[in-house]
């Protein structure tokens, strides 16, 4: 069985790439490690760290399809981002004018709250609180037959 260590990273598509880059970097602090522009595919391709670890690819391309619904379409349902202070994390969004929905508990992982909001395509982005060590809480569920 093929062992898997660890997510490489995460593509993205956006339809405005000079705004998702913006609001990748000036909103949620991912910094730019790689940008190229690729002439054959009138692409853009900006390789993104969080942390200084690589974690997003953000692509352009001519015209591409919107999401068909938000979030229950298939595919990536969502992004989650891990945040130490919640409360503070909404409050620099709704001051940058970003919509957030209210706060929820996950029962699923011992009531952490979270919460989501959209980036400019709209796709859907959850910050999670950190006082939750959601590893081990998966684990914890895995080991007693509950997942």
């Amino acid at each position: 069985m093929m062992q898997l260590q660890q997510v490489d990273h995460i593509a993205l598509i956006c339809s405005d790439y000079e705004r998702s880059k913006a609001f990748y970097t000036e909103v949620l602090g991912c910094t730019v490690v790689q940008e190229q522009y690729r002439a054959e595919r009138d692409s853009w391709k900006c390789d993104l760290a969080l942390n200084g670890r690589y974690l997003l690819e953000l692509f352009s391309f001519p015209k591409p399809p919107p999401r068909p619904s938000s979030p229950e379409a298939c595919g990536l349902r969502h992004l989650a981002f891990q945040v130490a202070d919640l409360d503070a994390a909404i409050s620099d969004l709704m001051a940058r004018g970003i919509a957030v929905e209210p706060v929820r508990h996950d029962e699923t992982r011992n009531g952490a709250r979270f919460t989501f909001f959209k980036d400019p395509d709209g796709l859907p982005l959850e910050l999670c609180e950190a006082a939750v060590d959601y590893t081990a809480a998966h684990t914890e569920r895995l080991q007693g037959g509950r997942a």
